[in-house]
């Protein structure tokens, strides 16, 4: 069995530096579609490095290097092809602002794999702190095809009950046609988001988008209409990837406004509103 949970779960955990700049930030923001107009004040916040407010969905790309999916696949115990890996859902707790520029020690370790029969699901977390403290947890379920049937425990369930009732909000946002090749400069090389021949063996008709673009075009839509535009309310933030995007495609994006939370029910307008992102929360204050 190329996954042996054992080893996995036992393995020390991966430590190692990261650092940012302006630059990094801006670029990021960019790939998920900020800018906007881009004379817009409330997009400059964004996209202007003198008035620089950082989107907390940063700290998935923070570093420049590959995301917890792919970088699960090289820890002891884990061995599966990539072309059957898909980003199964993301969580993100952020202990305080992010910087512009900064720089963290990290440690991120398997905490949990679980046996869903046709598949397994890797569970991904990782710890950034600086010399002040915890900056965010992260954690990333990683969805491998095939790779399950061993008798392993199922693991909880993510999926809730949807929000009923109507939208407080609903919004539309476009993807661009050159999204995921912009997206995939912050340091997501997956040529699943790129190469039309991996696409297709991977089982897509095209390229796909990155879930974590569709995590972060999602937020930012949620922080700059319910949360004032103030990027430092948001205390966490989960999905679950409910679907693949395509690059040109657009994202209905509807929010409920809760007690200290929104939630989330994104779909894909030309496709009839096929699911996207569920079981989604942004917990603020």
């Amino acid at each position: 069995m190329p996954i042996d949970a054992a080893r996995a779960l036992a393995a020390a955990p991966r430590t190692g530096e990261i650092a940012w700049t302006p630059q990094d930030v801006l670029l990021y923001h960019l790939g998920i579609g900020a800018g906007r107009p881009a004379t817009d004040p409330r997009e400059l916040r964004y996209t202007l490095e003198s008035r620089l407010h950082v989107l907390p969905s940063f700290a998935t790309v923070a570093g420049g290097g590959p995301p917890g999916v792919t970088g699960a696949l090289s820890l002891p115990g884990v061995d599966v092809d990539l072309a059957r890996v898909l980003h199964g859902g993301q969580s993100l707790t952020v202990h305080r602002p992010l910087p512009a520029e900064g720089a963290a020690a990290t440690t991120a370790r398997i905490v949990a794999v679980h046996d869903k029969g046709k598949a397994a699901v890797l569970v991904m977390r990782t710890e950034a702190a600086d010399a002040d403290g915890p900056l965010w947890t992260d954690e990333a379920r990683i969805h491998v095809r095939g790779e399950g049937g061993w008798g392993g425990d199922r693991g909880p369930s993510v999926r809730h009950a949807p929000p009923t009732g109507t939208p407080d909000r609903i919004l539309e946002r476009a993807v661009r046609e050159d999204q995921a090749l912009l997206y995939r400069l912050s340091g997501d090389r997956n040529p699943l988001h790129a190469d039309p021949g991996f696409a297709a063996r991977a089982g897509f008709e095209r390229p796909v988008l990155h879930g974590l673009c569709t995590y972060g075009m999602t937020l930012k839509a949620v922080v700059d209409t319910l949360l004032d535009g103030d990027v430092t309310r948001v205390r966490s933030y989960a999905t679950r990837f409910a679907g693949v995007v395509y690059p040109g495609e657009t994202l209905r994006i509807r929010m409920w406004r809760g007690d200290g939370a929104v939630r989330v029910v994104v779909g894909a307008v030309e496709r009839g509103d096929a699911p996207v992102l569920a079981d989604t929360t942004v917990e603020h204050d």
